[in-house]
């Protein structure tokens, strides 16, 4: 193939460095310009690709999440049985182990030592001096959603304070993962696995900008998950697709429905909930021992009643993020077709841990909170470990206190530091509905647990709101929550209030787990997805003829007697349009000056919609092909030049390629979104 000698998927920022730092391409590259020489055309080769499926033994899907991660895995010969990870040493009481929480510790000098409950106990019992010498580090994922201007560079900040590459902590945590991985398949079959024979999925928010996506699958690489040589051995799943597609396969003793029916068996609607829940988390407990779902290869009963054309919306809510998305089915095999661009926030249940903080804020004073984390690190985990079990047990319906044990190193450390005791704190603050109890504990009356939930559950209901109001969402049949945060009975009774009476609310039994077997089920069969929104417009930087009065006169250029205007965005696909997973979108351009030897194509990309010039605010560059025009030994060229330009939409990437028609040359190039 002769993109190979032209640098196969290597056209990267080393040869095309140079011409970044210029306003505008066409000006400055001279005589490297192109201009759109046919009306763009979409191909649909979405099949083609199907022949060079390679086979994996297995599929392992690793949920990397805010708050707690796992993995889960099938063997592609028993689909039907998905195996979640064994259990982790070291757990929580109150809260149940199918994941560990996602906290990683390194040693002083920088290098891994341990991941989950083994990082936060080896944290925690290290002597307070000791310990500020640790990188410990917790619910860093966030820092990939919340950071604008994401690259391989980006900073986290461990308990300490000190600052580490975010890259490597990612990278840490996968090969922390793909070694627990293998160990138990290894393990399990007797002999060993090697890497090469596991397909991985690693699900990520919908809702992350496409750096945050790539910077998770570069992530992967230095983990060893996969290589850009072998990137197909990699999927990088959206979370709530991953809950899509296994909420289809539910069976109805598999989920809780919230009815908003009247009395139902001298039950009223409010107890359903909690006897429905009661009764699953029975079922869960008994099953707890097997840790392998079967999951049956049919449709489930629900999904039997949804027609073609039928939608749903999917409601992740999980530590960190909320994540709206709605699903359109296209019979005969029920492929999804996401209807509506992935909406949501930061409103996952980290929202109520920061409202904690808050009041312990107001009561002991913001001062003391700030040095208290950073001088007694370990005490502050167990605080909020403590707290995390309490906010579990929140209710709607609760009327005893909750209480939430204080380390006594807080306690201690608050005289210290004020000089009166925590007691004193307390009466002092006029925090009503938190008390001090004889036994050492802050004692939160249901209200005051209540009020914490409340900002965060009013923004995911309120964006849920948003949504319902738009044409495309107001026939909506299900909606379906899922992720950790669907656990909170609060956050269900709100959900219910507000929607029950517009479509048919849904809760799988083992939430929690929900998007770790949908991502194993994607990982079996990834055709399952057919169309996706563009999150981005993407286009091209031409030169067009200028004409007067429709081109601004500041990007006239003449060159040769042709009048050009310059840094025209010629659009591929707009932000918001459909696009199958594996379709072409061709162009075709002529070199702007028939002598050219080489021409340089630069990608753009922009959130908007109306995009004329490269130039306008919000474009970024994503892109560039470079192509040789020489070397057409003898052959005549014709007088019109052609240059194909082919975008191919994969999973969660983007290639693009340039084809010279009159050699055949090519290149190739992956859209990068972190190093331009």
């Amino acid at each position: 193939m002769a993109d190979k000698e032209a640098g196969g998927g290597d056209a990267g920022p080393r040869e095309t460095a140079p011409t970044s730092a210029y306003s505008s391409p066409a000006r400055s590259l001279g005589d490297t310009g192109i201009t759109p020489l046919s009306p763009s055309h979409i191909v649909n080769d979405a099949d083609t690709n199907v022949s060079e499926q390679q086979t994996f033994l297995v599929v392992v899907a690793i949920d990397f999440g805010t708050t707690s991660s796992g993995y889960a895995y099938s063997f592609t010969k028993e689909p039907e049985c998905i195996h979640v990870m064994r259990r982790w040493e070291g757990g929580d009481p109150g809260v149940s182990n199918q994941k560990t929480p996602t906290t990683i510790l390194l040693t002083p000098e920088r290098k891994f030592h341990s991941f989950g409950y083994a990082a936060r106990d080896f944290y925690h019992d290290l002597d307070p001096n000791e310990a500020k010498q640790w990188l410990y580090l917790e619910k860093f994922k966030m820092k990939l959603h919340t950071t604008g201007d994401l690259t391989m560079d980006t900073d986290l900040t461990a308990a300490n304070g000190k600052k580490v590459k975010a890259l490597e902590i990612f990278a840490y945590a996968l090969q922390y993962f793909k070694e627990q991985a293998l160990k138990e398949l290894s393990d399990q079959a007797g002999s060993e696995f090697e890497n090469s024979d596991v397909r991985w999925v690693i699900t990520v928010p919908a809702i992350w900008k496409q750096p945050a996506k790539q910077f998770m699958r570069q992530a992967a690489y230095q983990a060893g998950l996969a290589s850009p040589e072998n990137a197909e051995q990699l999927i990088i799943a959206l979370e709530p697709e991953a809950a899509s597609i296994y909420c289809r396969k539910l069976r109805l003793h598999q989920m809780i429905e919230l009815s908003s029916k009247a009395a139902v068996n001298g039950y009223s609607s409010g107890d359903t909930v909690g006897a429905g829940f009661a009764q699953a988390k029975e079922h869960i407990r008994r099953n707890r021992q097997s840790r392998t779902f079967l999951v049956e290869n049919v449709i489930g009963e629900i999904w039997s009643e949804l027609e073609e054309g039928d939608k749903y919306v999917v409601v992740d809510s999980g530590g960190g993020t909320v994540d709206l998305t709605v699903h359109q089915i296209r019979l005969p095999e029920g492929h999804l077709k996401e209807l509506y661009k992935a909406t949501g926030g930061p409103y996952g249940s980290l929202g109520v841990d920061y409202e904690f903080e808050k009041l312990l804020c107001k009561i002991f004073g913001e001062d003391f909170i700030e040095q208290f984390k950073i001088k007694r690190p370990a005490a502050w985990v167990d605080l909020m470990i403590a707290f995390e079990s309490r906010k579990r047990a929140a209710a709607p319906d609760r009327t005893n206190p909750l209480n939430i044990t204080l380390p006594f190193s807080f306690i201690d450390y608050y005289k210290k530091f004020r000089g009166h005791s925590v007691e004193h704190a307390l009466r002092k603050s006029n925090v009503d509905f938190v008390k001090w109890s004889s036994q050492g504990m802050l004692r939160m009356s249901p209200d005051a647990m209540n009020a914490l939930f409340k900002p965060t559950i009013d923004s995911i209901i309120e964006h849920l709101r948003d949504l319902f109001q738009k044409p495309e969402v107001s026939t909506v049949k299900f909606l379906f929550l899922v992720g950790g945060f669907a656990e909170a009975p609060l956050l269900q009774q709100a959900v219910q209030a507000a929607f029950g009476d517009k479509c048919r609310i849904i809760i799988p039994q083992d939430v929690g787990l929900t998007i770790l077997k949908g991502a194993v089920l994607f990982g079996l069969d990834p055709a399952v997805i057919k169309v996706r929104r563009s999150p981005l417009t993407y286009g091209v930087g031409v030169l067009n003829r200028y004409v007067e009065g429709k081109h601004p006169p500041e990007k006239l250029l003449v060159k040769d007697g042709t009048r050009w205007c310059t840094d025209v965005f010629d659009k591929f696909i707009s932000a918001d349009q459909s696009v199958a997973l594996g379709e072409l979108v061709k162009r075709s351009y002529t070199p702007a000056k028939p002598s050219q030897l080489v021409i340089v194509i630069n990608i753009y990309s922009s959130e908007c919609d109306d995009v004329s010039f490269i130039t306008d605010p919000g474009v970024k560059k994503c892109g560039t092909l470079r192509l040789d025009l020489t070397g057409t030994s003898g052959t005549a060229v014709p007088a019109r030049r052609e240059i194909q330009t082919l975008m191919q939409f994969g999973d969660t990437e983007i290639k693009a390629t340039a084809v010279d028609i009159a050699t055949a040359k090519s290149v190739k190039v992956g859209i990068d979104f972190l190093n331009y």
